[in-house]
Parts: C-alpha cells; structure tokens; sequence
C-alpha cells in the first residue's frame, strides 16, 4: 500500500482510470438521460481523460519553473490536457475537478489522507463554482459526497482516505434518482456521477493494489422516451458550444453572465489564461459572439442534439468514410485499396470540404498527414459539421501514422470509438524520413551542408550523413532501439533503385524478430519514409 500519492502513483492513477471509462464507456453511454439523452456522456469523459494522458505522457519528468511539487506537476499536466480536450457537461466538470486537486496539492511535499482530503474538498467547490446552475443528483453531488466523507475520514492513512471516498461516491450515485426525476423516469443513475465513481475506484487500486468489488450499475431495463428536465424553465435548447477561450478574468465574468443569459448547461472551467466554455443554446451565433467579445475562442464545436442518437445501445453500424492528404501516386494507389478519398499534398480548405461531401457519408475521419493540412482539415470539419456531417480529424503527420490509423478500422464500432481507435494506432506509430538538404544549417544533430543526407524522427533531425543507404539504415536501428515490431517503409520518387531492399536487407540481418512492410510511396523530395510500430 502507498503512503503518499506521489507522480507515479499519479501517472498510475491516469491510465488506470481511463482504462476504467474505457471499459464502461457503453453503460456510461446508456445512463445518459440528463442533461440531453444524447448518449456520449461515457465516450465524452473517455475523450477527456485521453486528453489529460497523453498531457501527463508528454512532459511528466519536466519540472516548470515555479514551486510545483512532482505530484503537483502531474496533476497539473492532468488538468491541463483535460482542459484542452474536454467533451460535454461531464467531461469540462471532470477537467475542473482535476484542477482542483492539481491546485490544491502543487505545492504541498507529501500528500497523506488528510491532504488528499483537503484536495478533493477543493476540487469539489471548484467544480460546483464553475457551473452556473447546480443541480443535485449529477457528478457534482457524487464529488461533494466524496469530498465529504474524506473529510470525515480525520486520518493522515492515504488508503483509509480512499476508500471513504471512493464508498461514499457510490453510496451518493445510488441516491441520484432520488434527487433528479428524470433519472427516476428511466430508471437510472446519473452517467458522469458513475464516471466519478470508476476514476474513485482506480484511485483506491493504486494506493491499495486492490481493486473495489463493486456491484454493475446497469440502467433500467427500458429507457423511456426522454424528455430532458433543464435546470431553469427555459425551453428545450438545440445546440451544445464549446470553445476554448484566451481571456482575462473580468472578461470572463462578463462573458458568464451573456451566456447564462442565451442558454443552460453553463460550465465555465480553467483560469487565466485559458478557459473551457460550454454551453446549450438555440442561438450559436450569440453565444461565440459572447466569447469574441471577452478574449480570443477557438476550438469552436456545436453540436445540433437533433442530429444524436436517444440511445446508444452496442455498435452501431452506418456508412463512413475517410479522407486522406497524401502526395505521391503510390501513395494514393495505397490508400485507394484502403477505400478512402484521397487527396493532393497541401489542399485547400474548400478541396478537403468538397472530398468529405463527395463521400456521401454521414460520418467522416479526416487523415491529414501534415500539420499544415491538420489546420485546414479543422476548418473543413467545422464547416462540414454545419452541413449535417460528422467529422473527426485525426492528427496523423505521416502518411504512416495514417496506414496504421486504417489498420485497426471497424465499422462495427460506434463512430467515436473507432476514431479513438485510429487516433491511439497512429499516435503509437513513430514515423521519420530521410531527405538531402539543400543549403547549409545548424541542426540538432550539427550542421548540415547541401547535399547531405538527413535522418528526420518525428520532425526533428537525429542523423547527418553523406551516403543514402547506410544513414536510413542507421536511422532505423535508432528507431528500433527504442521497441518495435513492424517496420513500414515507403520509397519516394526520387529513391534510388534498391533502396528499399537494401533497408530490409538490413533489419532482416540486424533485427530478425521485426516484420518489415515496403511499398512505392512514390513522395516527392523524401527518399524514404519510415514507421516503426
């Protein structure tokens, strides 16, 4: 058993939580009455929680410049990738509740019980601060009900503390019926209060090694035809809109008050300088208007409820496509048998917008293979979503971060889990390339003069060399350093005649145990492309 909850025990408690979600997501799903029945809530907190992990994965042993401790720091990476890629009511909560922990503890050295205790009263009146209408029997009342009995807990013993949270949110999700009447209509328990629950329940398995036994909390046997009870007696609205928002403080208040004014369902959540705003209105227009005039949104999603499904009962099957931003004619021959739209290298915005409508799916992924092309895909998505089209990028920066994005496709799955799918096949596919420079430079790896042969991992040179073959061998014996299992090679135009042979003559001889995949990618101006998987 832990006697502190340190960064490890944080980082634990991260992937342990998300695995949680990840394995309840369809029942948290199907709880989803309030505020809107639109079925998202377990694939909301799912896409939030990845957010904060892949944060905490990017910087966990960098220490900033203020006073954080390391738990402190963990916690604040947390809190800050869920800000950034919160989903829903539940998931823009969940990131404040991070938050407060995170503030609570940054600074504290060693967090026992009792500072555990302290944290989670802290996050629990951050998250209930945040939003503009509380209501009793949803997540906040399952916060507070933890918090609560932390507190009573009165021990300095981190196990204790835990458990007396994690029991008490339990106890208080099975009252949320009883405190929400549209809960007690359809027969279940609040969707984000049992998220709360799982995350609770895989902080107790760090700290103890043992995880809770727990009875399922499964919905009613019928879900009756919702009609979502709002927090005001405002009319139902028909939009969700989130933004991120650069803003000062004061501007934020003022900004809270317009928007309570537009609609309900109001949370607001971060601090200066970035903020989460979410929001249901019937006047989309406004309500960006409102974040316009106080700071700098962007990250703008609507949804249009009318376009969610009541329930989300297992997979759904529906016509899909994908789009993909890929130069070279191999490459287009390659994701052609795939099934997918291809395009050009560097297309417009108005070109990736015609490729989705031209799918004539009702759901689309995006695969944009470079940063630049990510920035108009967004755009495209956004106006796409306008249109009635749902469409999801994936930000693949390689075209073999998108052949691995396919690999693991599944139309069985429901829509959003198979773009988390793709986006955790690609995101674990490292990529590089080899190019020839064409002018002197000061690199990373040194500096380079015209005709050289440049090994870049991932964007950034790692080799400098003058002969062709041996610096892509060189490059992936440093790629395969660090763990893998197939190797994806993709010659481009201007490659010399063997080259791909000559690698995989290479990694066969060196790396006997590594499946290596060559194919014409026929790129302009990269000799070779690299994936290690």
């Amino acid at each position: 058993m832990l006697e502190t909850l340190d960064a490890a025990a944080v980082r634990r408690w991260c992937a342990g939580g998300l695995a949680a979600l990840r394995r309840h997501q369809g029942e948290i799903d199907e709880l989803n009455v309030y505020p809107v029945p639109d079925g998202d809530t377990g694939t909301n907190l799912v896409l939030t929680l990845t957010s904060a992990q892949q944060a905490l994965a990017m910087d966990l042993e960098t220490l900033p410049a203020d006073a954080s401790t390391p738990h402190g720091h963990a916690l604040r990476l947390m809190a800050r990738g869920a800000l950034l890629g919160a989903r829903g009511n539940s998931g823009v909560i969940l990131s404040q509740l991070l938050r407060g922990l995170a503030d609570a503890v940054a600074t504290v050295p060693v967090v026992r019980g009792r500072e555990l205790a302290t944290a989670l009263r802290d996050a629990s009146a951050a998250a209930h601060a945040a939003v503009t209408r509380p209501v009793e029997g949803t997540l906040l009342s399952v916060a507070a009900a933890a918090a609560g009995a932390a507190q009573a807990a009165d021990s300095d013993d981190l196990p204790t503390v835990c458990r007396a949270a994690a029991g008490a949110a339990v106890r208080a999700l099975a009252r949320t019926p009883q405190q929400l009447p549209a809960l007690a209509r359809a027969g279940v328990v609040d969707a984000g209060g049992r998220g709360l629950c799982l995350l609770l329940d895989a902080l107790v398995e760090v700290v103890t090694g043992e995880r809770p036994d727990r009875p399922a909390s499964a919905p009613g046997p019928v879900r009756p035809p919702a009609e979502p009870d709002r927090p005001t007696d405002s009319t139902e609205y028909a939009y969700e809109v989130q933004f991120l928002l650069d803003a000062e403080p004061a501007a934020v208040a003022g900004m809270r008050d317009t928007l309570a004014a537009l609609g309900d369902s109001l949370v607001v959540v971060g601090g200066d300088p970035t903020w989460h705003v979410h929001v249901h209105v019937d006047d989309v227009g406004a309500a960006v208007e409102a974040g316009v005039a106080a700071g700098r949104p962007y990250q703008i999603s609507v949804t249009r409820f009318a376009d969610q499904p009541a329930t989300a009962v297992g997979p759904v099957a529906e016509h899909r496509a994908a789009v993909v931003v890929a130069a070279g004619a191999g490459l287009a021959e390659l994701f052609a048998a795939e099934g997918v739209t291809v395009l050009a290298g560097d297309p417009s915005t108005g070109e990736v917008l015609a490729a989705i409508h031209r799918t004539g799916a009702a759901r689309v992924v995006v695969l944009p293979n470079d940063p630049a092309a990510r920035a108009v895909a967004g755009v495209a998505a956004r106006a796409a979503h306008r249109a009635g089209v749902e469409v999801s990028v994936v930000p693949t920066r390689s075209p073999v971060q998108a052949l691995a994005a396919l690999a693991v496709r599944d139309p069985g799955r429901r829509f959003a889990d198979d773009v988390i799918a793709m986006a955790e096949a690609a995101g674990a596919c490292r990529y590089a390339e080899v190019r020839r420079a064409d002018r002197e430079a000061l690199t990373v790896a040194g500096p380079c003069r015209p005709g050289d042969v440049l090994a870049l991992v991932e964007g950034e040179v790692h080799l400098i060399g003058t002969d062709l073959v041996d610096t892509c061998a060189a490059l992936v014996d440093r790629m395969l350093g660090g763990g893998g299992e197939l190797v994806t090679l993709l010659w481009g135009a201007d490659a010399p005649t063997g080259l791909a042979d000559a690698v995989s003559a290479h990694v066969a001889q060196r790396w006997p145990f590594v499946e290596v995949q060559a194919y014409p990618g026929g790129q302009p101006h990269c000799p070779l492309m690299v994936g290690v998987e």
